[in-house]
Protein backbone atom coordinates (compact mmCIF):
# COMPACT_ATOMS: atom_id res chain seq x y z
CA UNK A 1 0.00 0.00 0.00
CA UNK A 2 2.67 2.54 0.91
CA UNK A 3 4.38 2.00 -2.45
CA UNK A 4 1.56 4.00 -4.04
CA UNK A 5 2.49 6.97 -1.88
CA UNK A 6 6.20 6.45 -1.33
CA UNK A 7 6.91 5.61 -4.96
CA UNK A 8 5.65 8.87 -6.42
CA UNK A 9 7.95 11.13 -8.40
CA UNK A 10 9.67 13.63 -6.03
CA UNK A 11 9.01 16.35 -8.61
CA UNK A 12 5.31 16.04 -7.71
CA UNK A 13 5.81 17.17 -4.12
CA UNK A 14 8.61 19.66 -4.70
CA UNK A 15 7.76 23.05 -3.18
CA UNK A 16 7.25 25.83 -5.70
CA UNK A 17 6.86 29.51 -4.85
CA UNK A 18 4.79 31.80 -7.03
CA UNK A 19 4.50 35.56 -6.66
CA UNK A 20 1.14 37.26 -7.07
CA UNK A 21 -1.00 40.11 -5.81
CA UNK A 22 -3.66 39.58 -3.15
CA UNK A 23 -5.82 42.55 -2.23
CA UNK A 24 -3.37 44.80 -4.07
CA UNK A 25 -0.40 43.52 -2.06
CA UNK A 26 2.47 41.65 -3.66
CA UNK A 27 3.01 38.32 -1.90
CA UNK A 28 4.27 34.83 -2.53
CA UNK A 29 2.63 31.47 -2.00
CA UNK A 30 4.59 28.26 -1.57
CA UNK A 31 2.82 25.01 -2.42
CA UNK A 32 3.77 21.59 -3.66
CA UNK A 33 3.86 21.30 -7.46
CA UNK A 34 0.88 18.88 -7.43
CA UNK A 35 -1.31 21.53 -5.77
CA UNK A 36 -0.22 24.18 -8.28
CA UNK A 37 -1.25 21.84 -11.10
CA UNK A 38 -4.69 21.42 -9.56
CA UNK A 39 -5.08 25.17 -9.01
CA UNK A 40 -4.02 25.78 -12.63
CA UNK A 41 -6.73 23.32 -13.72
CA UNK A 42 -9.40 24.97 -11.56
CA UNK A 43 -8.49 28.40 -12.90
CA UNK A 44 -8.56 27.16 -16.50
CA UNK A 45 -12.02 25.67 -15.95
CA UNK A 46 -13.13 29.04 -14.59
CA UNK A 47 -11.64 30.79 -17.63
CA UNK A 48 -9.18 32.91 -15.63
CA UNK A 49 -5.49 32.89 -14.83
CA UNK A 50 -4.33 31.11 -11.69
CA UNK A 51 -3.36 34.40 -9.97
CA UNK A 52 -6.79 35.85 -10.81
CA UNK A 53 -8.54 32.76 -9.41
CA UNK A 54 -6.49 32.82 -6.20
CA UNK A 55 -7.05 36.56 -5.77
CA UNK A 56 -10.83 36.13 -6.19
CA UNK A 57 -10.86 33.25 -3.72
CA UNK A 58 -8.86 35.31 -1.22
CA UNK A 59 -11.31 38.21 -1.54
CA UNK A 60 -14.25 35.86 -0.98
CA UNK A 61 -12.62 34.35 2.12
CA UNK A 62 -12.09 37.84 3.53
CA UNK A 63 -15.71 38.71 2.78
CA UNK A 64 -16.98 35.57 4.54
CA UNK A 65 -14.56 35.37 7.48
CA UNK A 66 -12.89 38.81 7.69
CA UNK A 67 -9.48 37.09 7.66
CA UNK A 68 -7.56 34.26 6.03
CA UNK A 69 -5.24 33.03 8.77
CA UNK A 70 -3.79 30.06 6.87
CA UNK A 71 -4.53 30.72 3.24
CA UNK A 72 -2.10 28.14 1.83
CA UNK A 73 -3.87 25.42 3.83
CA UNK A 74 -7.19 26.71 2.49
CA UNK A 75 -5.78 26.36 -1.04
CA UNK A 76 -4.74 22.76 -0.37
CA UNK A 77 -8.21 21.97 1.01
CA UNK A 78 -9.81 23.65 -2.02
CA UNK A 79 -7.78 21.28 -4.19
CA UNK A 80 -9.09 18.24 -2.31
CA UNK A 81 -12.66 19.53 -2.69
CA UNK A 82 -12.05 19.97 -6.41
CA UNK A 83 -10.68 16.42 -6.73
CA UNK A 84 -13.70 15.08 -4.86
CA UNK A 85 -16.03 16.85 -7.29
CA UNK A 86 -14.16 15.30 -10.23
CA UNK A 87 -14.69 11.86 -8.70
CA UNK A 88 -18.42 12.52 -8.18
CA UNK A 89 -18.79 13.75 -11.77
CA UNK A 90 -16.99 10.65 -13.07
CA UNK A 91 -19.25 8.39 -11.01
CA UNK A 92 -22.39 10.10 -12.34
CA UNK A 93 -21.10 9.86 -15.91
CA UNK A 94 -20.41 6.14 -15.45
CA UNK A 95 -24.02 5.46 -14.41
Amino acid sequence: MCQIFAGQDPDRYESVTRRLRLNGQSTSIRLERAFWRILDDIAAREGVSTPAFISKLYAEVLELHSEAPNFTSLLRCACTIHLGEDQRIAAIAAE
